[in-house]
């Protein structure tokens, strides 16, 4: 079984505020495979106090993007030499079958992060436009403290799409895996430790869904990221829209169908049975 008895808080591996903890199960046996601590509010206030001093005081949002794509890369290396064990713990902690893992939960997850490596290095940070009065200079900012709140199905792969543009546009961040699987996210804070990036940058906070509403709604919260169902969707754009933060959402049902009434079931549903539960 793999237990862990540290929350990942600004780069260092600390105590968690409280006792509880988070049973993992696999879907094969029903058994339990491993246990991390459940984050609780406190642990999240840490998490957003410490964020919110690396942005305001640390290196990170002042540094060059090219030397943020550096990390990037290296994040990249780190994780690419782990992908066996990204790939086998994926497919224990939620079930897909190791040939998807593979594919849709590790190459993919590698594939987002140097995208938004080599974004880094191109994207134009800083633009001279002509204006009324002559030139202006339109400059990209870091938005600040993000977080970053991930389900259980593809969930490296939806924690880089949030945490990948964050770290290369220069924002800290706060990511809440799924209480369902929170181990690969601690594969990942090694992987971050060994890629150089700076203290107070990144925090990984496994938790249920009130921890995830108390991160949504904190005041140090500049933009939150979020992939999940369409009532916490709801919700949540609800919450940023009476605070005036800016928020995405991925949301949306799971491998909807139409099968019109002039087509082949013998073909069609084999199809149907094999995109709805590859994953």
């Amino acid at each position: 079984m793999i237990v862990h008895d540290t929350l990942y808080i600004g780069g260092n591996h600390e105590k968690p505020s409280s006792s509880a903890v988070i049973d993992v199960c696999s879907p094969f046996t029903e058994e339990r495979i491993g246990r991390v601590p459940e984050a609780r509010e406190a642990d999240v206030d840490r998490a957003v106090a410490i964020a919110r001093e690396a942005f305001d005081a640390g290196p990170w949002p002042r540094s060059a993007p090219a030397e943020r794509a550096d990390v990037l890369d290296r994040l990249l290396a780190a994780l690419q030499k782990r992908s066996a064990e990204i790939a086998s713990t994926i497919t224990t902690e939620m079930g897909c079958p190791m040939s998807f893992s593979h594919a849709g939960q590790v190459f993919a997850t590698n594939m987002v992060l140097d995208f938004y490596a080599k974004l880094a290095r191109s994207f134009a940070f800083e633009e001279s436009r002509p204006s009324f009065i002559g030139s202006a200079l339109v400059r990209q900012e870091p938005v600040g403290v993000a977080a970053a709140i991930v389900p259980w199905n593809v969930p490296l792969f939806t924690i880089m799409f949030k945490l990948a543009p964050a770290l290369a546009a220069g924002c800290t961040i706060v990511v809440k895996p799924a209480p369902e699987t929170p181990l690969d996210a601690y594969i990942l804070a090694d992987a971050l430790d060994e890629a150089g990036v700076p203290k107070g940058v990144v925090s990984i906070l496994p938790a249920g869904r009130e921890v995830g509403e108390y991160l949504v709604t904190h005041r140090g919260v500049d933009k939150v990221g979020f992939t999940g169902s369409i009532a916490a969707g709801r919700r949540i754009a609800a919450a940023c829209g009476e605070r005036l933060r800016r928020v995405t959402l991925e949301l949306g049902g799971k491998s909807a169908a139409i099968v019109c009434e002039d087509a082949n079931l013998e073909a069609a549903i084999p199809q149907i049975v094999g995109a709805g539960t590859m994953n």
